[in-house]
């Protein structure tokens, strides 16, 4: 993802190259293929242009030090305004509640389910957390077993009522039951809708209303679009959702969404996935995916990722083998094996 828009953000660079100073007219030119790399890369036309306006007048107001060359420059400020952009900072998920009620909303096919399983797995493993999936999709042929399946790979136990189609009752029930048994998350996976469905959208408001969840995530398909950013702005309206989750980041999308949905909804994105794996989620850092756009690299990332999977008890026998001279084709199977836990790099 965002390769093509990483190119052309580097060719709109290059205009710059050789020049002395930056001027009204260099910043104009370079700023005009920045935009058109933006828009080409599915970012709202609106954002856009705002995004070109505010780092025109930031270049036009400094100086460039000698040390620094307006290419330099100009792909300072162009990372900044884009981690700005996209929410600034890391927006944690609110986990206060006792039991925490997450509701998980969006449409049909964008991931729900398995950004569910993904979620409880993530605070299961990183904050200590008993959770429960609580399967409220009772339209979807297979979607109860496929949580079901999913909660078994994780160690995780799935609320799930088959006889009932009443999903605002399976809710209130699912907490019930979670309160009972000392669970402290309750993950509400939903059917997803169209948010021109009225009947659909009255339930998941009715859902909202009949169990209060602390935190409700909206969860997008990142190779729709601006059609993802025009359906969260529709289910915002509905819901007031807390935070917006991008899912097949790993896909061959343009990154659009990415980039314009957090100044339409003016909500921050919160998780993105990254792969098929149940493991495969990450917080999104706006700063972070800044740098990945423009080829930096998220070397922050690939360190979490490396210290995740790192064994000490592992790294100390090998050291050991290697002093004595004694390391062979098993151990560097070890250790590509361990390299293959982190995912894709």
């Amino acid at each position: 993802m965002f390769e093509n828009l990483s190119e052309r953000l580097e060719r709109s660079f290059k205009i710059l190259k050789g020049e002395g100073r930056i001027t009204e007219i260099n910043v104009a030119e370079t700023l005009k293929d920045v935009r058109r790399a933006l828009l080409d890369a599915d970012v709202n036309y609106k954002t856009a242009k705002e995004f070109t306006e505010t780092v025109k007048q930031k270049a036009l107001g400094q100086n460039v030090l000698t040390a620094i060359k307006p290419e330099q420059l100009m792909v300072k400020i162009v990372h900044d305004e884009l981690a700005t952009l996209m929410g600034g900072t890391a927006v944690d998920i609110n986990i206060k509640g006792s039991p925490t009620i997450i509701l998980i909303s969006g449409l049909q096919g964008s991931g729900k389910t398995t950004f569910s399983a993904k979620l409880a797995n993530m605070l299961k493993s990183k904050r200590g957390k008993n959770p429960l999936l609580v399967a409220g999709d009772v339209y979807r042929p297979a979607a109860i077993e496929q949580l079901k399946v999913l909660g078994e790979q994780i160690g995780v136990s799935v609320y799930a009522e088959e006889a009932n189609k009443n999903p605002i009752k399976i809710a209130q029930n699912a907490v019930q039951y979670a309160k009972q048994h000392g669970k402290d998350l309750i993950i509400i996976d939903t059917a997803g809708r169209l948010a021109i469905d009225e009947q659909m959208m009255n339930e998941i408001e009715s859902i909202k209303n009949a169990v209060n969840p602390q935190e409700i995530l909206f969860v997008v398909d990142a190779m729709t679009g601006q059609d993802a950013v025009n359906t969260a702005k529709e289910f915002n309206e509905r819901l007031d959702f807390d935070g917006v989750v991008l899912t097949k980041l790993d896909g061959d999308t343009r990154g659009g969404a990415a980039l314009s949905i957090r100044s339409v909804v003016n909500k921050p994105i919160k998780f993105v996935g990254t792969g098929e794996k149940l493991d495969a989620i990450d917080v999104f850092h706006p700063e972070r995916m800044a740098d990945r756009i423009l080829g930096m690299g998220d070397i922050v990332s690939l360190v979490e990722k490396a210290q995740e999977q790192y064994d000490e008890e592992e790294a100390r026998r090998l050291q050991k083998k290697i002093a004595k001279n004694q390391f062979d084709f098993n151990d560097f199977l070890s250790q590509i094996r361990q390299i293959k836990k982190m995912g894709n790099l």
